[in-house]
């Protein structure tokens, strides 16, 4: 790793502050580092973008398990540790497949909210205790059930 003085520093203090050992800390660093840059390809909902980690490490179940979940849950099995040929492969088949024709109607409500979804839920924090539909943390984000109201 690096010579710097500051990194050094900071090192010495966390291991003897905190018994966090040089190698637990430079590892969350560098995935933390690693998710702000993924994080930057994706900044809405209708974003997309191919994430390339070019590290045979990231295909180790220790590293992935640190990274935050919306991430590691992309991180699938079969496109692990793949050639350069194999990746180029994928990146053409997904920007083909992403490049369609995309109706947007039809993704209100399965996973983009309509406006009513999104006044319920406004609804839903201001009285947490009164019933203005069901909301529920779903396994991709919150879902409201605007039928319920």
């Amino acid at each position: 790793y690096t010579e710097s003085r500051i990194l050094k520093a900071r090192l010495e203090f966390m291991r003897e502050a905190h018994q966090i050992r040089e190698n637990d800390f430079l590892t969350f660093d560098a995935l933390r580092h690693a998710s702000q840059c993924i994080g930057r390809v994706l900044r809405g909902k209708t974003d997309y973008g191919i994430m390339v980690l070019a590290d045979k490490r990231y295909s180790r179940a220790d590293k992935r398990s640190k990274l935050p979940k919306w991430i590691s849950a992309c991180l699938v099995e079969a496109n692990l540790s793949l050639s350069t040929d194999m990746a180029i492969e994928r990146s053409r088949k997904f920007l083909k497949y992403i490049a369609q024709p995309f109706d947007m109607k039809l993704q209100v409500g399965v996973s983009m909210w309509s406006n009513e979804h999104i006044a319920l839920f406004c609804r839903k924090l201001e009285n947490p205790d009164g019933d203005a539909g069901v909301v529920s943390q779903g396994a991709d984000a919150m879902d409201v059930d605007p039928s319920t109201a």
